[in-house]
């Protein structure tokens, strides 16, 4: 496969998963919003500038104006078109590499995407105009949800499946451990009983996994037991760990000779890692918050590895930092 072909099919699988867990990360928050209480701990929840730092996005209050309020926060993930890292902004760069790669992907995942696209092509009307923020979500997660269900169903188990795959999954790996490091207790904390485990609550929403944690049969939802079921847990498809051997396994089907592959190579060390501290168990959040630490680190490298081997060095869109 040439390397720019691949190189689309990741972003393209980059950009829908990014869309995809921005609107469950918003949808999450708010709700979690809405119910919290502000007179107990039980009512704190992960921030709206949290979700802008996880999103690398800048504040108002950055710069010294005012914070952005609520209304204004779900508007720049949203629906703001010049904001990089908003769910348009990323639908529409999915769009733009699916038109580029219309015949290596299935007619039925090029209709998918161009759908969404236009089903969200006025953005300026915001997120009102789409029936509010509940509506706007919904939609984007059933949309993308298809675009995934089709590629799963129309691509051969090929190259570009793989890359594609590859590409999703990863984008899953770092934006968990990006709402891992704003959402578990700060060195020095408590752990338990913090009133930080309110984000918890919000972080299993933001990831769609509230269900999947209630059947492990773990106690109440601490930060430090959600940080371990979203870094640990193989079974729960979207964890840390989950993202990363899904990668491993897509980047072994693309390559001629994955046993001298970097990239193959450096996530087998930290999915060997993740199995080794998932078994010694970490009581600690502010050990597991290193874990992410020292995960993200080996994914900014592997990503720069799966450039060089894959891709012939082309460069990267731009995506959070």
């Amino acid at each position: 496969m040439l390397a720019r072909i691949a190189h689309e099919l990741f972003w393209l699988g980059r950009n829908v998963s990014r869309a995809e867990l921005t609107a469950r990360m918003i949808d999450g928050v708010f709700q979690a919003d809405l119910q919290g209480r502000p007179d107990g701990p039980a009512g704190v929840t992960l921030s709206w500038e949290a979700v802008l730092a996880i999103m690398g996005s800048t504040s108002a209050g950055e710069q010294g104006a005012e914070r952005l309020s609520r209304a204004d926060t779900v508007a720049l993930l949203s629906t703001d078109a010049g904001n990089e890292n908003s769910v348009v902004a990323s639908l529409e760069r999915a769009r733009e590499g699916a038109r580029t790669v219309r015949d290596v992907i299935s007619a039925e995942m090029w209709e998918a995407i161009n759908a969404v696209h236009l089903g969200l092509a006025d953005a300026s009307i915001g997120v009102t105009g789409y029936g509010g923020p509940y509506s706007f979500v919904s939609y984007v997660k059933s949309r993308t949800a298809l675009f995934w269900g089709v590629a799963s169903r129309t691509m051969l188990r090929d190259d570009a499946y793989a890359f594609l795959d590859a590409g999703g999954r990863f984008e899953s790996a770092d934006m968990v451990l990006r709402m891992l490091r704003v959402a578990l207790p700060a060195p020095g904390e408590r752990a338990a009983g913090s009133p930080r485990d309110g984000q918890a609550l919000a972080l299993l929403g933001a990831v769609g996994g509230l269900q999947a944690f209630r059947r492990t049969g773990a106690a109440a939802p601490t930060a430090t037991a959600v940080a371990s079921f979203l870094l640990y847990t193989r079974s729960y498809p979207d964890s840390v760990a989950a993202s990363i051997d899904a990668v491993r396994a897509a980047l072994e089907l693309a390559d001629a000779s994955p046993r001298a592959s970097v990239p193959v190579l450096r996530l087998s060390r930290v999915l060997s890692d993740l199995d080794f501290r998932g078994r010694v168990g970490l009581g600690d959040g502010s050990e597991l918050l290193e874990v992410c630490e020292i995960v993200g680190r080996e994914l900014a490298l592997a990503d720069g590895d799966i450039t060089d081997r894959y891709f012939g060095g082309v460069i990267s869109p731009t995506h959070v930092s």
